[in-house]
This record gives C-alpha cells, structure tokens and sequence, in this order.
C-alpha cells in the first residue's frame, strides 16, 4: 500500500447536506403530524415516527463513516432510502384510507412547497423550517401529509 495511510477522505458536515436538512424537517413534521393526527398509542405512530428518525439518522450515519467506507456510507444512505421510502406509503395510505385527496406533482400547493427548497438559504436550517409551517402547522391533516410527501 502506498501514500499516507492516516490520510481520511473528507466526511462529516452531515448538517450542512440538504438531505439530512430535509429528513430533519420530515422527521420533525413527522412527529408533529403523527401526535396530532395518529393515535399515539398505535402502531402506526410508532413506525412513521421511527421511519422518519431512521432516515435522518441514516444519513447522519453514512456521513461519518465516508471517511473510512465509501460500502458502509452507500448501505446507510440505502438504509435510509428505504426508511422514508416507508414513510411515504404510510403518508399515501393516510390519505387513501380517509378518502383524502393527494396532490398531483403538478399541483399548485405541491410546486409551492417545493419552491421553498430552491429559494431556502441552506446555511440556516431554522429558516427552512418556518418556510414550511404554513403546511406543517395546517389544522387539516391531508395538507400537513401532502406538504411531508412534497418534500
């Protein structure tokens, strides 16, 4: 083996990548949604909750250990893939099973929530949030679900 062999890919900085930003917000919108709107006692809560936190986790993960593993980094961003894969059924068959509507790609409210992730300033990630809360607060669930598959 040659070269410097205590020279370390760079890794880390996980909370300046804008997956683990977003996966922050869903996994927050998550447990929000999940204690207004799900029963907390269900199973159902339980495992959306723990798929958006696997997400974010997962992403957090990988970023770490890219310094040593570009095999381990790859299995946790697909762990975490699969996570929110997960998620997003559960927020589609929310709607389905309460006769609620889910927005089309091309909806108005879907391109305005994804607009937000374009014109967000990356550096804060408390301004992301707040961009959001006009869907994340909403008192009606289908939107609150709508908004979390946007994004």
């Amino acid at each position: 083996m040659s070269g410097d062999s205590s020279t370390l890919r760079p890794h880390g900085g996980y909370r300046r990548l804008r997956s683990f930003q977003v996966t922050e917000i869903i996994y927050d919108g998550t447990v929000a949604f999940c204690d207004r709107f799900v029963d907390k006692r269900s199973r159902t809560h339980d495992q959306m909750v723990q798929a958006a936190r696997s997400g974010r986790q997962n992403i957090a993960e990988g970023s770490r250990a890219s310094a040593t593993s570009s095999q381990t980094e790859l299995r946790l961003v697909n762990v975490a893939r699969a996570s929110l894969d997960e998620l997003l059924l559960d927020y589609e068959d929310f709607l389905r099973q309460r006769g609620l509507k889910q927005w089309e790609k091309d909806d108005l409210e879907a391109r305005r929530v994804r607009e937000v992730g374009v014109k967000t300033d990356r550096t804060d990630p408390s301004d992301q949030k707040k961009r959001y809360s006009e869907w994340l607060d909403h008192r009606d669930p289908a939107v609150v679900a709508n908004a979390l598959i946007c994004l």
